[in-house]
């Protein structure tokens, strides 16, 4: 498994490769893609790292599990590769939008490095998954290294706001220091939970995080091309 981290997160986290528990897991995919289509596609399972140094960090949104139809998984959480249709939860999540956010204009694509691009960490809790099997890579050692960066977050000085959408993400609160950072907590934007989801204005409470702290803000609005 190729594992391309930016310095600031190589130092956070290269203790963790070295681990045994990492090293399977590096054993445990390689032998899946030698059998099997795997999403992200290799080079982008780091992805979220590396479009978010751990030291531009400052909100870091937490998903589950890779997307896993043909063309989807970039290695941000929520979003998906250009000319891919917009997942119903990233729906959801531009319906939110368009009403917290004052003049937030929907996008015709589900692509959100630029939100990533801002200091935002898309993390999902496991990194990989076989092609049309959800959860495939659950339990093999991805969330011990996704806990540790939510860990090096946490150990930052400056605020970070963290935003835990959905039961198994708010199970990682025990992970924050409350008193010193933010934490957003709501419903998934999952259809099944869209009603409790929209209407929280989770994208406002990050920006009012951010400003109570004098940092800038998240331009939420989306590019229309990419």
């Amino acid at each position: 498994m190729k594992v391309h981290l930016p310095l600031s997160w190589e130092n956070a986290l290269g203790a963790e490769r070295q681990q045994p528990y990492f090293r399977r897991l590096e054993q445990f995919v390689d032998a899946e893609r030698a059998k099997h289509e795997i999403f992200p596609p290799e080079e982008e399972v780091f992805s979220a790292f590396s479009l978010a140094p751990l030291d531009t960090v400052k909100v870091l949104l937490l998903g589950q599990d890779p997307y896993h139809d043909n063309n989807q998984a970039h290695g941000l959480c929520f979003s998906v590769t250009p000319g891919i249709a917009v997942p119903p939860s990233l729906a959801n999540v531009y319906k939110e939008l368009e009403t917290d956010i004052p003049g937030f204009r929907r996008p015709p694509h589900g692509y959100l490095a630029s939100w990533a691009g801002q200091g935002m960490l898309m993390l999902n809790a496991v990194l990989s998954v076989r092609a049309h099997s959800p959860n495939s890579h659950k339990g093999r050692g991805w969330e011990q290294f996704t806990d540790a960066a939510i860990r090096a977050v946490n150990a930052k000085t400056d605020h970070v706001a963290f935003v835990l959408w959905g039961h198994y993400a708010r199970k990682k609160v025990n992970l924050i220091d409350a008193r010193r950072h933010t934490v957003i907590e709501g419903a998934h934007p999952s259809p099944l939970s869209r009603r409790r989801f929209l209407g929280s204005k989770p994208f406002s409470s990050v920006n009012a995080a951010l400003a109570a702290h004098g940092q800038s803000l998240i331009d939420w609005q989306v590019p229309m091309a990419v």
